[in-house]
């Protein structure tokens, strides 16, 4: 049996290709609620606190935006602190009329769903508490309609949204792939993420530490890759807990024959579909 990942792993941040910055950069501040922590001449890094960076913006304005049914990117999912934030978000996107694409409850969580302008797709979600779920996630999990008007009351009479509150993260990411098999062989027997779900030859879910899910991956979008010029994911992020578990990760990657590479200074690995990994320490 594979050695599992490191239990504290977790999803760092997210680095988008993106054609149109400014529209981008004011979508992710004004409607999602993110704050503008740096600036360089073609990037804008985005999160809640000081240098904890939730999601990064790369201008690549000669890029053509991803084709729908593509391999790449479904949803990344950011995680908010609790029932309560995520209401007070739902009341913030109604009243800005920002277009969703959904609203479901899944037994471990509630979550709303909605796409940046250039289509990248987007979960903002609350977790219930753990011990209801935990242990239990194929017996908790499903995908049912959202109880809108039960969500909006646990924010009753509590203060109106002021952008992504303190203690916001970035709790999973969502990926088309092509197929299921490769997919297990990478994430599970090679990085040692554990399988939490299945569903069918369509859709696996894999975490560390018994998370209901790290990284989603499903066959919905078909074979197809995107254009090597198309914007949407570039890189996602591991995160440990120290630089020693970091190291003992890395260690246990090589051994696997995972090729780590150095991208300024940080290893990166790259998964079947060209999608870069990034592991660091968490800030």
């Amino acid at each position: 049996m594979n050695p599992s990942i490191h239990a504290n792993t977790a999803i760092g941040h997210v680095h988008l290709k993106v054609k149109d910055l400014n529209r981008m950069e004011a979508f992710y501040t004004k409607t999602i609620g993110f704050e503008v922590l740096k600036q360089e001449d073609s990037r804008v890094y985005l999160g809640v606190v000081p240098d904890h960076v939730l999601l990064i913006l790369e201008h690549q304005p000669s890029y053509v935006v991803k084709p729908a049914r593509t391999i790449g990117l479904y949803h990344f999912a950011i995680l908010l602190p609790s029932r309560a934030d995520l209401a007070r978000a739902l009341m913030h996107l109604a009243e800005s009329r920002t277009p969703m694409q959904g609203a479901s409850d899944h037994g471990f969580s509630e979550a709303l769903y909605l796409a940046d302008p250039e289509g990248n797709g987007i979960e903002i979600y609350a977790d219930r508490p753990r011990e209801q779920w935990e242990g239990r996630v194929d017996e908790v999990g499903t995908t049912i309609a959202l109880d809108v008007e039960d969500l909006l009351r646990a924010a009753a009479g509590d203060e109106t949204w002021n952008g992504m509150p303190n203690g916001t993260i970035m709790g999973h990411i969502h990926l088309h792939v092509s197929d299921l098999s490769t997919a297990e062989a990478f994430y599970v027997e090679r990085l040692g993420f554990d399988i939490m779900t299945v569903y069918g030859e369509q859709a696996l879910f894999v975490a560390a530490g018994g998370y209901h899910h790290h990284i989603g991956l499903n066959t919905w979008a078909g074979t197809a890759m995107p254009p090597a010029d198309s914007t949407g994911l570039y890189a996602y992020s591991l995160a440990f807990d120290s630089e020693a578990s970091l190291m003992e990760t890395i260690q246990r990657f090589e051994s696997k024959q995972v090729a780590i590479h150095q991208s300024n200074g940080v290893p990166t690995i790259i998964d079947p579909w060209g999608n870069r990994i990034e592991l660091h320490v968490l800030s």
